[in-house]
């Protein structure tokens, strides 16, 4: 499928509607143009966005797509020159900006990066804001780095190889990720990463200026051997890696593999960023140790965020390192947006400390269990052609291979004119991908969603 072409029809049916329409009228949703031009969420977007620039439509998200300029109006100024002045976009932004979009009214959400509202503990997080909100200090500056109190409490769940002073707290595991690519690499650099791997971290590297590397990884975690062939031959001195139901694919890293994969990391002289999202999520059994719990020698730096297990305005997450790299870390973030706000610090330290957190970790164990058996079920019933390799032992998505031949990009449109959310493969690697593939997710849709939407999907597909 050419995006290019896909775009340059949507842009002139959107032209043709806004010439004969009336300025305030409203335009067809994104999923209908979709439907209409067989082109991507991604590509549509980017034909509205354009046109937007130029003042012919108004973009309101959550609203819809309205005619700015009627025929005979007076024209906007021309703005066109910004895309000469800005040069090329930063790549990866599309894909970001899809996986990120909130799902219009009547989708069913197979993806997301979130909880289902149901599944989130407002009720308890509400009322640890509303206390925070009371205590005036709160409302001061305070330490750059973070509460410490919050920090010693990031420092002991990583199994004790951190302390309090090597911890600091970020808004959210994007912006820490952001942090450490900056603080401990230059541009220009290599960076390995799993593949397939979160595309956010791919985003970010990128923005960084760095050099993505990807190393392959199998049911059992990245492969040690290639990992190491990877060091070898590109220099590189940092490894981001999911160790623990990583995003895309699920897989966790075995118990036989962990001692390799430091040895690889130990004799590059080179740095492990271990981004342990997960580690509430666990559904089969308790999650294995940090990798930095068993690491005496600083190689491992450690991130870990409350919003994926809590709530997705629940932006705290913390990185730690210790030595020079805590310095370096520490010292990114002064640049970036000197403190995270101490009332949220605040609430998050008050909810992960009260009898509720666990109650809800208790209770959201038992839901993904329920979730996850319900979509591989409807996924083997209904769509038998989607195979899934690893059926993951926590986390929140499921990584499935289309069959020989299938475009997970064009699949994706599919489904979305079925009004049901997909997220294709592709935007996961680093490089080519091995196939296409498919991210679904099982905990941001109610069981009967969940039924529904594979119904759906089934009908697309």
């Amino acid at each position: 499928m050419n995006d290019d072409n896909a775009a340059a029809r949507v842009i002139q049916d959107l032209r043709a509607l806004a010439t004969t329409g009336t300025p305030g009228s409203r335009l067809p949703t994104v999923r209908e143009l979709s439907a209409r031009h067989q082109a991507s969420p991604v590509t549509v977007t980017r034909a509205i966005r354009a046109l937007a620039a130029e003042g012919v439509l108004d973009a309101q998200p959550g609203r819809g797509t309205f005619v700015l300029r009627g025929p005979g109006a007076p024209q906007r100024q021309d703005l066109g020159w910004q895309s000469i002045a800005l040069g090329a976009r930063p790549p990866g932004e599309d894909a970001m900006q899809a996986l990120l979009a909130v799902p219009r009214p009547g989708m069913i959400p197979l993806s997301s990066g979130y909880l289902d509202e149901a599944l989130q503990p407002a009720a308890a997080l509400g009322a640890a804001l509303a206390r925070a909100a009371r205590h005036p200090a709160a409302w001061q500056r305070g330490p750059v780095e973070g509460r410490e109190d919050l920090r010693a409490w990031f420092a002991r769940t990583s199994g004790g190889a951190l302390r309090a002073e090597d911890v600091i707290i970020c808004p959210g595991g994007q912006s820490a990720l952001s942090t450490a690519f900056r603080a401990l690499c230059a541009p220009g650099d290599p960076i390995l990463v799993e593949a397939p791997t979160y595309l956010g971290a791919l985003a970010a590297a990128r923005a960084a200026g760095l050099r993505v590397v990807p190393v392959p990884t199998d049911t059992e975690g990245v492969r040690p051997d290639l990992l190491e062939a990877a060091f070898r031959r590109t220099g590189a001195r940092l490894f981001y890696c999911q160790p623990l139901y990583a995003n895309p694919h699920g897989a966790t890293l075995s118990a036989a593999r962990r001692p390799d994969v430091m040895a690889a990391v130990e004799t590059a002289g080179a740095f492990l960023l271990e981004d342990d999202y997960a580690r509430d999520l666990a559904i089969d059994d308790d999650p294995p140790r940090p990798l930095v719990a068993d690491d005496p020698h600083g190689h491992v730096v450690y991130l870990r965020s409350l919003t994926k297990s809590a709530a997705p305005g629940l932006r705290v997450a913390a990185i730690g390192a210790r030595g020079a790299a805590g310095a370096r870390l520490r010292a990114a973030r002064v640049l970036d947006d000197f403190f995270v706000s101490g009332p949220l610090q605040q609430a998050a330290l008050d909810l992960v400390t009260s009898p509720a957190w666990s109650r809800h970790l208790k209770a959201l164990r038992a839901q993904l269990r329920i979730r996850r058996a319900v979509l591989l079920e409807e996924l083997a019933l209904r769509v038998p052609t989607l195979r899934t390799e690893t059926v993951p032992a926590g986390g929140l998505h499921v990584w499935a291979r289309l069959p020989q031949g299938a475009d997970d990009v064009e699949v994706t449109n599919a489904a979305a004119a079925q009004q049901v959310v997909v997220f294709p493969g592709r935007p996961w690697f680093a490089a080519e991908p091995d196939g296409a593939y498919l991210r679904l997710t099982f905990a941001a849709a109610a069981p009967d969603q969940l039924r529904e939407g594979v119904r759906r999907l089934a009908r697309a597909m």
